[in-house]
Formats: C-alpha cells, sequence, structure tokens
C-alpha cells in the first residue's frame, strides 16, 4: 500500500538512499513512516477516483443500512442540504465512517472539540449494529494523551523519534515509551494523582533545527490551530514544557481496539456488508492500515457481488427510517438536539469514564435506555437541525453498547481503556477472548465470546507482557 501511494504522489520520508525512513515510536520495533506533506493525501485520492470514475455523492448522511433477506442492500438517508430522504441500493456496502469521536465530553464542554474528527459521532458503529452485525471490543475505549485545553495530540510519534518524551512536573520521565496505549495512559493517569502531576510532553532541551522540524510538522501537516494555540499562550517549546492531560472516551480502532468485528477479507458477520478504518476490528491499525483494509475489503466485496444478484428492497424499512428521521420537524416545540447531546454525553463521562466501577456504569445504562425518550422530543425545523439530531441517536447507541461491554468483561485488561475497580486483575483463564456484542432476535443487546486465534508470529512471555512494564523503575521511588 506504501507503494502503491507512493507512486500516487503522496511523498513519504526516505533516507538519503532513498529508503522509506521508518521511525521508532513503539516500545518494540520500528514501524512509524512520517509523511512530511500529509496534508495533500486527500487530494490526491480525489484525483484517483475521477480517474477511475468513482461517483461521489456529498452532503449525504447515512443512517441506517437497508437489509433484505438477511443481507446488506444499501443505505437510507438525508440529504443535508435539501432534506430530502435517500434510498441507495448496493449489493455490497463497506462501511468506513471513522471513529466514535464523539462520545464523551472534552473537559472544555464544547460538543465538537474532539479529538477525533467530530462529524464522526458513531454513525458506523449505530448502522452496523442495527443491521445485525456484531461489533468487538467495545470496552477497549480510546483514550488519549492530550495537550491541556487544546483536544488535539500531543504526538509522540512525531516528537519521540526526535527526542521528546513524557516526563511529570519536576522533568522526570517516568514511562519508557511515550507510544499512547492503554497501560501508557494507566501509568500517565496514576502519575496525576500524584503530587508528580501535571504531565508534560518536554521539547526545551532539543537543539534548535530539531524543535523547527517539529513545528513544521505539527503546526502544519498536523494541525495548523496547534501552533496558533501555542502562540495564544505565549508558549514556546524552547523555553517551556506542554502541559497534556487524559482525554474523554470514545470508539475507535486505529488507536485502540473497538470495532466492527470483521475477518481477514474484510467482511462484517452479515453478508454483502464490509467495513475498513478506524471502526473496523483491526487494533491499532492507522492511516495506512485503514487504507490498506479498504483495499482488501473493496477487492472481496467486488467478488461477493459477482455472485450476490439484485438487491430487493424492504418498503416497509424505508417507510419507518423516513418517518424516524422526519420526526423532529413534528416537534416545533421540542428539545434542542444539543441540549440532548450534551446530556448524554456529560452522563458518559460521569459514568463510563474509567476507572470504571459497577455501580456507576449501571446507573450510566438506566439513562441511556431512558434517553430514548429524550431523542424522540427533539425538535428541529430545518436539515442541519435534522442531521445533528440523528447524531445523537448515533451517539446514545455507543453510549448503552460501550456501558453493557464493560459490565460483561468482568477483569480489567488493557491498562486504563478498561480498569474495572471491582474487578482490578487481569484472568486469562475466563476472558482471553473476544468479547462480542450484536442485536438479539427481541432487539435488545446480548453478548457473546469468540476464540482468539492462534498468532501467526508465536511470541515469547516477554512480548506478551511488555506493556506492563512500561513504568520507569527510577521514577516509581
Amino acid at each position: 500500500m506504501i507503494q502503491e501511494l507512493d507512486g500516487w504522489g503522496v511523498k513519504f520520508q526516505k533516507t538519503e538512499s532513498g529508503a522509506f525512513d521508518v521511525k521508532k515510536v513503539h516500545h518494540k520495533g520500528a514501524y512509524v513512516l512520517p509523511m512530511p506533506e500529509g496534508y495533500d493525501l486527500k487530494k490526491i485520492l480525489t484525483r484517483q477516483m475521477r480517474r477511475v470514475g468513482v461517483k461521489v455523492s456529498n452532503r449525504i448522511m447515512a443512517t441506517r443500512l437497508l437489509t433484505h433477506d438477511g443481507r446488506v442492500v444499501g443505505a437510507l438517508g438525508l440529504q443535508t442540504r435539501t432534506g430530502a430522504f435517500v434510498v441507495i441500493r448496493a449489493k455490497a456496502v463497506i462501511l468506513c465512517c471513522g471513529a466514535a469521536g464523539r462520545l464523551g465530553l472534552p473537559a472544555s464542554g464544547y460538543l465538537y472539540g474532539t479529538y477525533e474528527n467530530p462529524t464522526n459521532a458513531g454513525d458506523g458503529y449505530s448502522m452496523a449494529y442495527h443491521a445485525g452485525a456484531e461489533l468487538t471490543g467495545l470496552e477497549c475505549y480510546q483514550i488519549n494523551p492530550l495537550i491541556k485545553d487544546y483536544n488535539g495530540p500531543a504526538c509522540a510519534y512525531v516528537t519521540g523519534p526526535l527526542g521528546g518524551h513524557t516526563v511529570n512536573a519536576k522533568g522526570v520521565r517516568f514511562i519508557e515509551s511515550d507510544y499512547w496505549s492503554g497501560q501508557m495512559m494507566m501509568e500517565f493517569w496514576r502519575e496525576l494523582q500524584t503530587a508528580n502531576g501535571p504531565v508534560y510532553l518536554k521539547l526545551n532541551h532539543l537543539a534548535e533545527e530539531t524543535i523547527l522540524e517539529i513545528e513544521r510538522v505539527l503546526h502544519g501537516t498536523e494541525r495548523p490551530s496547534r501552533g496558533r494555540f501555542h502562540a495564544g499562550r505565549g508558549l514556546d517549546y524552547r523555553d517551556r514544557m506542554v502541559e497534556m492531560h487524559v482525554s474523554e472516551i470514545g470508539f475507535c480502532s486505529g488507536h485502540s481496539a473497538s470495532g466492527v468485528w470483521i475477518n481477514e477479507r474484510g467482511e462484517t458477520t452479515v453478508p454483502g456488508l464490509y467495513a475498513a478504518g478506524d471502526m473496523g476490528s483491526v487494533p491499532h491499525n492507522y492511516l495506512l492500515g485503514a487504507m490498506t483494509y479498504g483495499k482488501i475489503c473493496a477487492e472481496n466485496a467486488l467478488q461477493y457481488i459477482g455472485g450476490a444478484g439484485e438487491p430487493g428492497v424492504d418498503v416497509g424499512q424505508c417507510e419507518a427510517e423516513r418517518e424516524r428521521i422526519f420526526r423532529p420537524t413534528r416537534e416545533r416545540n421540542g428539545l434542542p438536539h444539543h441540549q440532548v447531546e450534551y446530556k448524554i454525553r456529560r452522563f458518559v463521562n460521569d459514568y463510563l469514564q474509567p476507572p470504571k466501577v459497577t455501580t456507576k456504569m449501571e446507573i450510566g445504562l438506566e439513562y441511556f435506555e431512558r434517553a430514548h425518550r429524550d431523542l424522540a422530543a427533539i425538535g428541529a425545523d430545518n436539515p442541519h437541525d435534522l442531521m445533528r439530531a440523528m447524531e445523537a441517536h448515533f451517539i446514545r447507541d455507543c453510549a448503552e453498547m460501550a456501558a453493557r461491554a464493560s459490565l460483561f468483561r468482568t477483569e480489567s485488561r488493557w491498562g486504563l481503556y478498561h480498569y474495572r475497580v471491582d474487578y482490578p486483575e487481569m484472568d486469562n483463564e475466563r476472558w482471553f477472548v473476544h468479547a462480542n456484542l450484536r442485536k438479539g432476535a427481541d432487539g435488545a443487546m446480548e453478548h457473546l465470546t469468540r476464540p482468539v486465534a492462534p498468532y501467526v508470529v508465536p511470541m515469547t512471555d516477554d512480548e506478551l507482557s511488555a506493556y506492563h512494564k512500561l513504568r520507569i523503575p527510577a521514577a516509581q521511588a
């Protein structure tokens, strides 16, 4: 995939000899490949789509998958500018809707100030669930180390290879690897609970040319608003460290392990439905992994289409979805969508944010079930507000899935991602399995487990336990 993108004009960082300049960020091995001009990627992909004649339909928000005779045959949705109801028929569908980035509430309280793309409200997770597909690892949250008050990435994968690292308020490095993982976030969170907090990104020990390189990537390719934020605070990497904090929770396989269950062909458990990117169950696959699995899904979907036959249409499903989408237009004095969304996400923070406590999660679950009434009372008088109302439905679905999945796995695993105070130890005897969730025949969420497949590459005991040894012993004292 890297070679294919390179041939299209995507610029990857290379050594003087022309080899790909792979960097070490993870504590085991080197695999991060910088894209110094990553801001051109979407333009390059758009040119490729036009060359092969891909038809693009913009400003259509998918709200449900169309199903018929046990297979997925298209999508239903809303044209967010005109307010038209849209039915798209298809022999196969690939879901690549990104993470559930608007699940927890940022510390700022701003609904769209999320680490992930704020337009990703859990659409793919919700649609896959209602189509009958299995989802997995929904108790394994995404939690990130963020810049305080900015809700942007600290970017260990950019600064780490160049000498930046995480330290406590005393300037002492306390973790071996700044590559974020559940265990790294656990050590991060633990440090914040001590007199050594807060935690900082330290760059002020680096040479001028190194800092200039970091600024070029972080303030250009990564997020231009980051440079403006630091300038407004009077913060210069040369003089001061950057304060960080723990993010709100979300679903994401690209940066964690919570996604729609797929096999090695990209197939979900429902015929005709595929999933890739930050919502397919390929843990920590990031951008290049997302593109790799996107291609795998496309190739196998083409094979499926060859023998799938013409898709049928369930008119009753179409009418029911039309009714659900446009119901807020009859509630002229209904609840504002942003107030309903805020309340759901505040309950996510109050009751689901780790460390997880059984009683708190049960209280949250009671509200998420009750929130159907709030959703039914939302009012809207334009297509934009209808879109926001549908996003609130997705967020509620993901909140319930997060609570139920977390209650199902009665152990702790993946560091802070699934740290249950009631069950603080990891239990491989019972829980070295994939914990999956799906919509049952009665319409309620039901749980099941799948065995972990044998490792393709054998792993030593040291490798299997490496994450639990991230804390630097001197910092422990």
